[in-house]
């Protein structure tokens, strides 16, 4: 057995979460292990002996990121509406590489503003802030003088420092704003829900053309809380339920139908007074089948 597959299992979580945190995508993060472990596994066939197996992994998985980046950019051109990441839901996913440690970067809020950056940016910016790298180490991983890691750094800060989640509840607080916003949705009334709305609050939908999705983002408290409600009224006979949960680490709900299967995860984010200011709903069933069952939206919708 070579050292590669003894450490095969060791290896992965920090691969996937360096490769997830990149492209925002459980299924091209997978893709790029795969590709990354292939890789090493034929470099140590050869004679290659790292001095830090860790080292060597998130070398390689950070370049193959950054190459798969690009690529991905050109695809998500041509997106059908919003762009979302696939979302990682708390007891949803069976594989434990995909058990990423739960910081701000990993924020479906924070994901979204990410896709701004050049892939060297973010690169760049997630081996510093997430996983603590000097800017000497970074250097050598994607291949350039310190002084620029420094200064793609210091450019991804400034421009992601604007969109960070204004308010990091606690445990207890972020639960009880999440029941409370619940128990308001699913009495789908929209003039108690435009008081827990921030005056700048923004809902997010994606459905990548598979299922029905608000074409462009939603803003002002009156134009969500109506469309919530509106889901609530169409919902409620169908018998969709809603399942409080964690969403990419932040508050968030499982639209289940009938037949349980998963239709959607929306997470959410609030402000300093509890009220939410962002709302990002994955619907897209291609994105959502590393969490299991994944029933047809569209078809549910239209046979209603």
């Amino acid at each position: 057995m070579t050292l590669i597959a003894e450490s095969h299992d060791e290896l992965r979580p920090l691969m996937f979460s360096i490769a997830y945190r990149m492209l925002g995508s459980v299924s091209e993060a997978e893709d790029v292990v795969q590709e990354a472990l292939l890789r090493m596994t034929r470099a140590a066939a050869e004679g290659a002996e790292p001095r830090n197996l860790d080292a060597w992994a998130t070398t390689v998985t950070t370049r193959l990121a950054i190459d798969t980046l690009r690529s991905a950019r050109v695809r998500r051109e041509s997106y059908v509406g919003t762009w979302l990441p696939e979302p990682l839901v708390a007891g949803r996913d069976a594989d434990p590489a995909h058990r990423v440690e739960l910081d701000d970067s990993v924020s479906t809020a924070m994901l979204v503003l990410m896709e701004t950056l050049t892939p060297q940016e973010r690169a760049v910016f997630i081996l510093r802030e997430a996983l603590g790298y000097d800017y000497a180490d970074i250097a050598a991983i994607v291949e350039q003088s310190e002084a620029a890691c420094r200064q793609h750094f210091s450019r991804a800060r400034r421009h992601l420092e604007t969109g960070r989640q204004r308010f990091q509840a606690s445990a207890e607080r972020r639960d009880e704003l999440a029941a409370a916003f619940l128990a308001v949705v699913q009495g789908g009334r929209a003039e108690e829900l435009e008081r827990l709305l921030a005056d700048d609050v923004v809902f997010w939908a994606d459905g990548g053309g598979k299922a029905p999705a608000t074409p462009r983002p939603l803003h002002s408290p009156v134009a969500v809380a109506r469309f919530l409600a509106g889901l609530v009224r169409r919902g409620g006979p169908l018998g969709f339920s809603l399942e409080p949960t964690l969403v990419n680490g932040e508050p968030g709900l499982l639209t289940i139908s009938p037949s349980g299967e998963l239709l959607g995860a929306l997470s959410m984010a609030f402000d300093e007074e509890g009220r939410v200011v962002g709302l990002h709903n994955q619907i897209n069933p291609d994105k959502l089948r590393h969490l299991g069952d994944i029933g047809d939206l569209k078809a549910l919708m239209r046979d209603q």
